[in-house]
């Protein structure tokens, strides 16, 4: 992980970024006349990111770059922190020190955020060339009097909880599985403090978690379910926050088998929604955020092997509702059902639930955003929609009619885990609905949790999204 550094005082050897407008003075930074002049040619040309090689370092400076909302100007920054990242560490440079010279904390974090997150990279597999590989940067100095000390931890609080959300989703179910994705979890409480619960299969069956049952019945390793809670004594809240997270370790589709290339390779992936959850349950405890926070996860891999469910089967879900399993590529709403329908027991004030549910989703708005809809108030949404702009995790609202719903009637079932060739994301998130009894938004991650190239500062594979929005919404919860 990148160490974020709060700095009062600048090295003279240390290579430096430095935040700007065309108007700031950058004397300050220590700069030769012939070098302030080549800065002064290259601003009037309009240039954002100007290097001057000092030969003992480099001082990088970007300029302010205008945008019509300033949730695009923090975005901006953290675009231009990931590209200086890139710059310094073709240069090998160990340490960086952020100026800032515009005097805005906002946008010297958010730099600083796109440098540390584009700084991360999954190698625990490499075994040759690893020192090759590995990123030469490995702290980030901030030195800005808009910035304090708490400010700067918390950035790092953040920043390590989406590394590990990516380290968990980058690793394959062959050490990823149910139970050992439990143990992370525990782990995580251990170093934390928040308390870890975790149910084995002789649990499950006595709940009569129906829907995680059948979907692990494929497999001959067993699920988990696990409850993490986060009950602080100065906590805003009376009822708490409910995050529920898709657990898959691995889905093969089960009988319903998927095609391997562009759609099983993946697929360890699948648990995104977990992880994300698991995660922000990390950074809002170790941030000791003021707010009671319950987080439930539960874990299979979905494979066709073993007493695999088939589609016809009829599954007594944990609520006592039956379902028709048509499909058993559509396993994530089986699992997440269970989990919902035991959220009941907490009455809580709002559930959030995170999972990479449907190929519709993907497809709908790519990997540039997430899919919500729900039951909360339009308000809520509209201040998780708010947070999704602050950390650039943007929500396109999808419609939640009733009239989905008639897609889901079955003849011989209370319903079907399928609703038909239409709408596939929001049947999908209307099925769910009918497993809780409490404000839900359902947030559909498919696109955007695992991508197939670097994009920004968000790396090949697992990107951690849904962390840094759960902590911006959680971190204003009243």
């Amino acid at each position: 992980m990148t160490a974020i550094k709060y700095s009062g005082e600048t090295r003279s050897s240390e290579h430096l970024a430095v935040l700007g407008t065309a108007k700031s003075d950058f004397s300050k930074i220590g700069l030769s006349e012939n070098e302030l002049s080549f800065l002064d040619g290259e601003i009037s040309k309009k240039e954002h990111f100007i290097t001057i090689n000092q030969y003992k370092r480099l001082v990088v400076i970007y300029i302010l770059e205008k945008r019509d909302h300033p949730y695009l100007v923090l975005e901006a920054h953290r675009r231009a922190g990931n590209k200086v990242c890139g710059i310094l560490n073709a240069a090998k440079a160990v340490s960086v020190t952020v100026i800032d010279l515009i005097g805005d904390h906002e946008n010297s974090l958010a730099f600083t955020e796109g440098m540390a997150l584009g700084n991360y990279q999954f190698l625990t597999h490499k075994t040759q060339e690893v020192e090759k590989l590995k990123h030469s940067l490995r702290t980030i100095y901030v030195q800005s009097k808009k910035v304090n000390r708490q400010q700067i931890e918390r950035l790092q609080i953040i920043v390590d909880a989406v590394g590990k959300a990516r380290n968990l989703v980058n690793e394959p179910v062959n050490y990823m599985n149910a139970a050992q994705l439990a143990k992370e979890f525990d782990k995580m409480g251990k170093e934390a403090g928040f308390k870890v619960e975790i149910f084995n299969k002789t649990k499950i069956e006595s709940l009569k978690m129906g829907g995680l049952l059948a979907v692990n019945r494929g497999s001959i390793d067993p699920p988990t379910f696990t409850i993490m809670e986060w009950k602080p004594a100065n906590a805003k809240n009376k009822k708490p926050y409910l995050l529920v997270g898709k657990g898959v370790v691995y889905d093969t589709g089960g009988v319903s088998l998927k095609p391997t290339a562009n759609s099983m390779d993946s697929m360890k992936c699948d648990m995104a929604g977990a992880a994300a959850v698991g995660c922000t349950m990390y950074a809002i405890a170790k941030a000791k955020l003021p707010v009671y926070v319950i987080g439930l996860t539960p874990a299979t891999d979905n494979r066709p092997g073993m007493n695999a469910y088939v589609p016809g089967d009829i599954i007594t879900m944990h609520n006592g509702m039956t379902v028709e399993m048509l499909n058993a590529d559509a396993e994530g709403r089986m699992i997440l059902a269970d989990a919902l329908s035991y959220g009941q027991r907490y009455n809580p004030v709002l559930a959030i639930e995170l999972s990479t549910l449907t190929g519709a989703a993907a497809a709908a708005i790519g990997k540039y955003g997430i899919v919500s809809m729900g039951t909360a108030e339009k308000k809520v949404h509209e201040t998780l929609k708010r947070s999704g702009e602050n950390v650039f995790e943007r929500l396109a609202e999808f419609p939640f009619w009733d009239d989905y719903a008639e897609l889901l009637k079955t003849d011989i079932a209370d319903m079907k885990n399928i609703g038909g060739s239409v709408a596939g994301a929001i049947t999908a998130g209307k099925f769910l609905q009918k497993f809780t009894s409490y404000p839900y938004l359902h947030l559909d991650i498919a696109g955007p949790a695992f991508i197939d190239g670097s994009y920004d500062y968000k790396p090949k594979g697992a990107t951690g999204v849904g962390v840094r929005l759960l902590f911006d919404f959680l971190s204003k919860a009243e």
